[in-house]
C-alpha cells in the first residue's frame, strides 16, 4: 500500500495515488454542484471532524452523504486527517500523516495493484473509484447515510441474500452519527416503504401500484408557483429489486432527507429565500403513523385537525375505555363471527393493505380474479387490486 503526502488543490475533482485530500482542501465536481471534504457539524467541536459531501454552490452548509458517520476524526496540532487513494484501488481515511488510526475504509476487492486508478466526485454527488479502463469499483450512492438524491437507488432486495438498504437518520441535528431512525423498502412483500424507530415500525406506505411521476408544487410568490416533478422508476432484474428518481427539467435542487425527528421529507432549495423549504413530509398526521388505530380500525381525516379512530362496518371496539380516552392500539373486534368461507367483500376506499399480504401475478389480471383467488382461500380476509 502506497501513502504519498502531496497536497490537493481545490480545483481539482478527484483523488489520485500519491495526492490526497488534506483537512483543509475540498475536491470539487467537475460541473461546480457538490464538494467533499471535512467538516464540523457543531461549532462547539473544530476539533472533531467528518467526511462528507455537500452542495458547494448554495451558502448553507448541507451535507447529503458521511464516510466515518462511527467514528469521528481527531483534527489537532499531532494529528492531521486525511484521505488517500491506495494502490489496491482504495479509499482509506486517517487521523495522520499515512501512519494514523485508520476510521474509514473502502472494501474493493482486487488481486492486482494500480497506480492508475482514480476516485471522482461526479456532478451528481456520486463519489466513485474507478478502475484504469473505466470500471465503477466503488461508488458513494450504494452507501447511504440520510439522505436520497436523484439516481440514487431504495433497494428492496440485493443479490441472493435478500439485503435491503435502508436510509439512517443523524443522532441530532449537529451529531451525524446513525440515529434511532431508518427508512426503507420492505422485503417481504416488495414495493412498500417502512420507517422505522430502531426495529419498530412507526409508519407503513401503501403499496406501490405503479405510478411513475410525482409533483409537487412550491409556491414562490402570490400568484405564481413552480412545480418539481419527480419520476420514479422501479426496476427488477434477477440482481436486484429497486426504485430510483429523477426530476424534470430545470428543477430546482430537490432531496429527500430522513430528519433526526423521525421525517421523510421532501425538501426544495429557493434561490428566493435562500432556505431549504418542505415540499412533503411522512408521516405527516397521526393517521400515517403505524398501526394508530388498531386490528380493523380505520382512521378518518374528515375530521381534521383531529383525526379519529373509527371501526369498519361490522366491527366494534375492543376496548371501549381505551377508545373513548383515545388510545386505540387495541383495534376493533367483530360483532358477529363470520359465517364461513365464501362471505361477501365490503369495499373500502383509501386503506392500505396490511402487513401479511401476498402479490398475486400472472394471469390474474382483474379485479374479479383476485376476489375469487381470496374467496378460495379461507385464511385471506380481503384483497387489492392496483392495475
Amino acid at each position: 500500500m502506497i501513502l504519498l503526502f502531496m497536497p490537493l488543490s481545490a480545483s481539482d475533482d478527484r483523488l489520485v495515488l500519491g495526492k490526497p485530500l488534506l483537512s483543509d482542501a475540498i475536491i470539487v465536481s467537475d460541473g461546480g454542484a457538490f464538494a467533499l471534504g471535512f467538516f464540523a457539524p457543531s461549532n462547539s467541536t473544530p476539533g472533531k471532524l467528518y467526511l462528507g459531501i455537500w452542495y458547494n454552490e448554495i451558502p448553507e452548509l448541507t451535507v447529503v452523504w458521511v464516510a466515518n458517520r462511527e467514528t469521528q476524526l481527531i483534527n489537532n496540532t499531532s494529528s492531521s486527517p486525511m484521505l488517500s487513494l491506495t494502490n489496491t484501488s482504495n479509499l482509506i481515511l486517517s487521523d495522520g500523516d499515512g501512519g494514523g488510526r485508520v476510521v474509514w475504509t473502502t472494501k474493493v476487492a482486487t488481486t492486482t495493484f494500480s497506480s492508475s486508478s482514480t476516485a471522482v466526485l461526479l456532478n451528481t454527488g456520486n463519489f466513485v473509484i474507478r478502475s484504469p479502463n473505466g470500471t465503477m469499483l466503488w461508488q458513494s450512492f450504494e452507501h447511504l447515510t440520510d439522505t436520497l438524491l436523484p439516481g440514487m437507488k431504495i433497494r428492496f432486495r440485493y443479490g441472493i441474500h435478500g439485503e435491503e438498504e435502508r436510509l439512517v437518520s443523524w443522532k441530532g441535528s449537529d451529531d451525524p452519527s446513525p440515529g434511532r431512525f431508518s427508512y426503507g423498502g420492505d422485503t417481504n412483500t416488495l414495493l412498500r416503504f417502512f420507517l422505522w424507530d430502531g426495529a419498530q415500525p412507526v409508519a407503513c406506505s401503501a403499496p406501490w401500484t405503479g405510478y411513475l411521476v410525482k409533483t409537487e408544487r412550491r409556491y414562490q410568490q402570490l400568484n405564481t408557483s413552480t412545480e418539481v416533478i419527480v419520476y420514479l422508476a422501479a426496476v427488477d432484474s434477477d440482481k436486484e429489486i429497486y426504485m430510483t428518481y429523477s426530476l424534470s427539467d430545470g428543477a430546482p435542487r430537490t432531496r429527500f432527507v430522513l430528519t433526526h425527528s423521525g421525517h421523510y421529507q421532501h425538501h426544495s432549495w429557493s434561490n428566493r429565500s435562500s432556505t431549504w423549504e418542505v415540499l412533503g413530509q411522512w408521516p405527516s398526521t397521526e393517521c400515517s403513523s403505524y398501526g394508530y388505530c388498531g386490528p380493523y380500525g380505520y382512521c378518518d381525516e374528515t375530521t381534521a385537525p383531529v383525526s379519529t379512530c373509527k371501526c369498519l362496518d361490522g366491527f366494534e371496539p375492543a376496548n371501549i375505555e381505551e377508545w373513548t380516552s383515545g388510545r386505540f392500539l387495541s383495534g376493533c373486534r367483530r360483532k358477529q363471527p363470520l359465517g364461513g368461507c365464501g362471505d361477501g367483500f365490503l369495499a373500502l376506499l383509501g386503506m392500505k393493505s396490511p402487513d401479511g399480504f401476498a402479490r398475486i401475478g400472472g394471469s390474474r389480471s382483474t379485479s374479479e380474479e383476485c376476489a375469487a383467488e381470496c374467496n378460495r382461500n379461507c385464511s385471506c380476509v380481503g384483497y387489492a387490486y392496483a392495475k
